[in-house]
C-alpha cells in the first residue's frame, strides 16, 4: 500500500462500492485439483472455507458480524458490502451444512437495519466495517461491526454510506430465503421492510417506469435507473408475493419487469444497462450481468439469447503475455469480462487514480459464474458443457491465484476463495476489479456449482 488516501470507486454507480488496489499479487500455487465429491479438499469445500474465514476474521469484536468482502490486500480493510453478504447467505443456504452461518449473517443484516446511526426506515447501507484498522490518513477505526454506542458501523471512511436499490434487493432476497428455509418471521419482516423502502423511495412513473437507483450518503435520491436493479426486484418481489400472499408484490414485480423488458434490444439479442433520466435508454456500455441475471429472474425464452450474446461478445482469455496481465507464466483463464467497454479499455493508463493499468482480457470470475449458472438454468443443447468449462476455469483460479492473502491479518486457508478477476480489468463504469479473493465471486461460484438460482421468485 502506498499509504495515501484513495478516492472511493463505484460498482455500476455514483455511490461508492468498488475495489481499491495498491499492491497487486497473483502467483501460482500448483495444478488444479479434482472437484468431484464432498471431501474437505474439493473446490466447493475450499470455497466454503473461505466464506467461513471471511466471517471469522475479527473474533475479538463480537459475535454479531458480517463477512469481510475482500482479502486485506485489496486495500479496503474490513469493509463488508451488503451485496456480498447477501450472496454469502445464499451460497451458505445452498450447502446443507451452512444454515447456522447463514442465520448469523441474516441476523447481522437485521441488526444493521434496526440500529442504523441516522435512519429507522428499513434501509441498509452500501457497506459496513467489521473490524479495526487505521485508515490511510492516519485516522483510527477501532470498532467491530457493532460500535461502542450499539449502532451498526457504517463504512464512512470510503464513503460507502448510500443505499442502492440493487444492494437492498439482494439483502431482501437473502432474508426472504432465510424466512423460507427457517420459517422465522423476523427474516420475512426484514425483507418486507426492505421492499417497502424501495417502493416508497425508488418507484417512478416516468416514461420508462421501473424503480430508481436509491439515495446517496446525504439521503439525496439519485435520478438514474438500472436494468440490473430492476431485475433484482423481479426476484425479490416475486419471493415476497409467494411468502406473504399479498398481491401488491405481484403488481410491484410487474412494474419492475416492465422496465427490464423495455431495455431489450431485439436486433442484437441483449439488454441495455438502464437510463439516466427515465426517458432515454443508455446504449453503452453493455454489461454482462444484465444478460445473465435477466435470464435467472425472468426465465423468458423470448429473451434467452442474451446468454449467447454475453458468451460470445464478452468472451476473454487471459494469458501472461497479455499487456498488464498478472497471470503467472504458463497459466491461462477463460470466461467473460464485465462489459463491452472492458474490451476497449485504455491499457496505457490506470483504471483510476492510484490503480494499475487494465488488461482487456482480464476474466471477471463473478460474471463468469453468473453465466455458468444461467446456462445451466437454460439447459439448451451444449449449455451444460459450456457451463462446466467456465466452472473449470474458476476452479483453476481458486487453486492458483491469490496465494498468501489474508483477512484480518490471518492467512486464508490454502487454495480457498475465488479472486474477483484474473488480472486488473476496467469495467467501463468508473471502477475496476482485481485479483483479490472475494466473497461475492466465491458465492456466485458456489451457487453455480449447486445449480441454485437466487432470483427465482
Amino acid at each position: 500500500m502506498n499509504g495515501s488516501p484513495r478516492r472511493p470507486l463505484s460498482r455500476r454507480t455514483l455511490i461508492a462500492s468498488g475495489i481499491g488496489a495498491a499492491v497487486l499479487t497473483a502467483t501460482g500455487t500448483g495444478p488444479a485439483q479434482a472437484t468431484q465429491g464432498g471431501s474437505a479438499t474439493s473446490a466447493p469445500r475450499r470455497a466454503q472455507a473461505f466464506l467461513a474465514a471471511a466471517m471469522d476474521g475479527y473474533p475479538d469484536h463480537g459475535t454479531i458480524r458480517l463477512a469481510q468482502s475482500y482479502a486485506d490486500q485489496a486495500g479496503l480493510f474490513s469493509t463488508a458490502f451488503t451485496y456480498d453478504n447477501a450472496l454469502t447467505i445464499l451460497a451458505l443456504l445452498a450447502d446443507p451444512s451452512g444454515g447456522n452461518r447463514a442465520v448469523a449473517l441474516g441476523d447481522a443484516l437485521l441488526y444493521a437495519q434496526a440500529h442504523d446511526p441516522a435512519h429507522d426506515d428499513g434501509r441498509l447501507r452500501q457497506a459496513y466495517n467489521v473490524g479495526p484498522y487505521t485508515f490511510y490518513d492516519g485516522s483510527p477505526q477501532p470498532d467491530g461491526f457493532v460500535k461502542a454506542d450499539g449502532t451498526a458501523n457504517v463504512g464512512t471512511q470510503f464513503g460507502f454510506t448510500g443505499t442502492a436499490v440493487g444492494d437492498m434487493a439482494w439483502a431482501g432476497v437473502a432474508l426472504s430465503s432465510l424466512a423460507g428455509r427457517t420459517g422465522q418471521q423476523r427474516f420475512l419482516d426484514g425483507a418486507v421492510r426492505i421492499g417497502e423502502w424501495i417502493e416508497r423511495v425508488a418507484r417512478t412513473d416516468e416514461p420508462l417506469g421501473g424503480y430508481k437507483f436509491g439515495v446517496d450518503g446525504a439521503d439525496k435520491r439519485l435520478p438514474f435507473s438500472s436494468t440490473e436493479h430492476n431485475t433484482d426486484l423481479v426476484g425479490l418481489f416475486g419471493r415476497l408475493a409467494r411468502l406473504t400472499g399479498d398481491k401488491v408484490w405481484r403488481e410491484r414485480r410487474a412494474h419492475a419487469r416492465a422496465f427490464v423488458e423495455k431495455m431489450w434490444e431485439p436486433s442484437g439479442g441483449f439488454f441495455y444497462t438502464g437510463t439516466n433520466d427515465g426517458v432515454t435508454i443508455n446504449k453503452s456500455p453493455i454489461p454482462e450481468d444484465t444478460q445473465t441475471w435477466t435470464h435467472l429472474a425472468l426465465a423468458s425464452p423470448a429473451h434467452s439469447r442474451s446468454l449467447d450474446w454475453a458468451a460470445a461478445e464478452l468472451a476473454v482469455r487471459d494469458t501472461a503475455d497479455r499487456p498488464n496481465s498478472t497471470v503467472p507464466v504458463g497459466q491461462s483463464y477463460e470466461g467473460v469480462t464485465f462489459s463491452s467497454a472492458s474490451l476497449l479499455a485504455n491499457e496505457g493508463a490506470p483504471i483510476a487514480d492510484g490503480q494499475p493499468r487494465p488488461d482487456r482480457n482480464g476474466v471477471w470470475f463473478e460474471g463468469t459464474a453468473h453465466l455458468a449458472l444461467a446456462l445451466r438454468h437454460r439447459g439448451h443443447s451444449g449449455d451444460e458443457t459450456r457451463a462446466r468449462r467456465l466452472l473449470g476455469s474458476i476452479e483453476r483460479a481458486q487453486d492458483r491465484l491469490g496465494e498468501a492473502q489474508t483477512i484480518g491479518g490471518t492467512t486464508l486457508p490454502a487454495r480457498s476463495g475465488v479472486v474477483s478477476a484474473s488480472s486488473p480489468l476496467d469495467t467501463g463504469f468508473g471502477f475496476g476489479y482485481y485479483p483479490y479473493r472475494h466473497t461475492g465471486a466465491t458465492a456466485w461460484y458456489l451457487l453455480a456449482t449447486a445449480r441454485a438460482n437466487p432470483l427465482r421468485g
